[in-house]
């Protein structure tokens, strides 16, 4: 059974969601908070009234505020911002390329979407911001998770500011850098002597007992609307490409959720007509770590079954064994042309320097994986060179600083003097 707590509600006067749908068999249920079909035990998402979407205009969004509320009339809850809970995430960078382009032989438009400038560091405050405002809603009064990191960050801050109790649960092996910061807002933090897929799977069951009846776990009970808070991220960047859709994006998978949410959201703008689809359509790539795979080596298999694994290596952010949507990611990645690859530790750390070396940009693991597999993908003539790409950064570096931390340094060491700075070159 799935927990569902109905009152007081969604306000669908003026929210655009009007029921959950089972993505595997279209089972409708109301706006509660339920995260699987009752039916086939598929998972839940938002379905929308489309033609209250078809009435929202460019001009609309660009009169909203300068964060991912600007996108409200497109989202479940949050409409009136008296209800919501949040830190205002988003509207964050869409850095040129070049350099790294250049480098990688890419001649068309690079760019990389930057999340590690949302307010703690990471996407996850986008999605943890639309879930909370539907928790608040559906009458929660304490906010949790299951987390390997940057979620537990979220929430336990999300809650600070709100005023409401939290209790996070993460992995024992988790790095310390999260740990802190998630620590350091107050609420409870549990570590688990476990695997993140164990967080999890306890998670799921304390959302069903008595003691938790008044929790909203955000990736377990209210996670349909959890996921919808990853559009933003697609609907921005169209925004800032001048409400155009790239013609390729390569995006870090854990769950795989956040693909197929960006790539829902380009579906929903060119079904508005907020933007034309690009020539030939728009192409979705995945990366994960080569020590967190299942999704890409069932893409390689050519088959749907996405076997579990017991996650290994550094980008800690990415090791789901079990991954919730991986079928939909695949599905996502079949249908659009893309395709998904991986990287092992070594390449994770040379994609994490490759990226702030040529663009400024400091990204935790998850965003060396996902260079990595970029310059993979050009490298195996997947990705077109001469396509316009985003690459989407999704945590700042400074939380796995212990992943590059024996590679880099000072490049010189010398005496306080003028001779030892020319003895060692640095005059010319």
């Amino acid at each position: 059974m799935t927990s569902t707590i109905v009152a007081p509600g969604i306000d669908t006067t003026a929210s655009p969601a009007r029921a959950l749908v089972c993505r595997a068999c279209s089972a409708r249920y109301p706006l509660a908070a339920q995260h699987a079909c009752y039916e086939c035990f598929g998972p839940l998402e938002v379905d929308y009234d489309t033609a209250a979407l078809a009435r929202v205009t460019r001009e609309q969004i660009e009169a909203g505020p300068q964060n991912l509320w600007r996108y409200a009339a497109l989202l479940p809850a949050g409409q009136d911002p008296a209800t919501r809970v949040t830190l205002d995430p988003g509207l964050t960078p869409l850095v040129a390329a070049g350099n790294l382009a250049a480098e990688l032989g890419i001649t068309a438009p690079l760019w990389i979407k930057d999340d590690s400038a949302n307010p703690t560091h990471s996407f996850k405050d986008r999605v943890v911001s639309v879930a909370l405002t539907a928790a608040r809603a559906l009458g929660f009064t304490r906010f949790a998770c299951a987390s390997t990191g940057n979620l537990a960050n979220s929430v336990a801050a999300h809650a600070a500011r709100s005023g409401v109790p939290s209790v996070v649960f993460i992995p024992g092996d988790l790095e310390q850098g999260k740990v802190i910061t998630t620590a350091v807002y107050g609420g409870d933090l549990v570590a688990i002597d476990g695997s993140y897929d164990d967080v999890n799977r306890l998670c799921g069951e304390l959302v069903e007992t008595d003691e938790f009846e008044d929790t909203a776990f955000v990736n377990v009970n209210v996670r349909p609307y959890y996921a919808e808070g990853s559009k933003t991220l697609g609907y921005e960047v169209a925004e800032q490409l001048g409400w155009r859709i790239p013609a390729q994006v390569v995006i870090p998978m854990a769950s795989g959720e956040l693909l197929t949410k960006v790539d829902k959201a380009f579906s929903e703008l060119v079904e508005i007509g907020l933007v034309e689809a690009p020539a030939g359509g728009w192409k979705v790539f995945g990366a994960q770590s080569t020590g967190c795979n299942p999704i890409a080596t069932a893409l390689h298999a050519d088959t749907d079954t996405i076997t579990p694994v017991k996650p290994t290596g550094i980008a800690k952010s990415l090791n789901i064994g079990d991954p919730a949507a991986g079928l939909y990611a695949l599905e996502a990645v079949r249908r659009t042309g893309g395709w998904m690859d991986h990287a092992d530790d070594e390449e994770i750390r040379a994609g994490i320097r490759l990226l702030a070396r040529t663009t400024g940009v400091f990204a935790e693991t998850a965003g060396g994986v996902t260079v990595a597999v970029l310059r993979k993908l050009v490298a195996s003539g997947r990705l077109d060179r001469t396509a316009e790409t985003v690459v989407f950064n999704t945590g700042e570096g400074l939380k796995t600083i212990d992943a590059v931390a024996g590679q880099v340094g000072p490049t010189h060491r010398i005496k306080p003097s003028l001779r030892a700075a020319r003895d060692a070159g640095l005059l010319g």
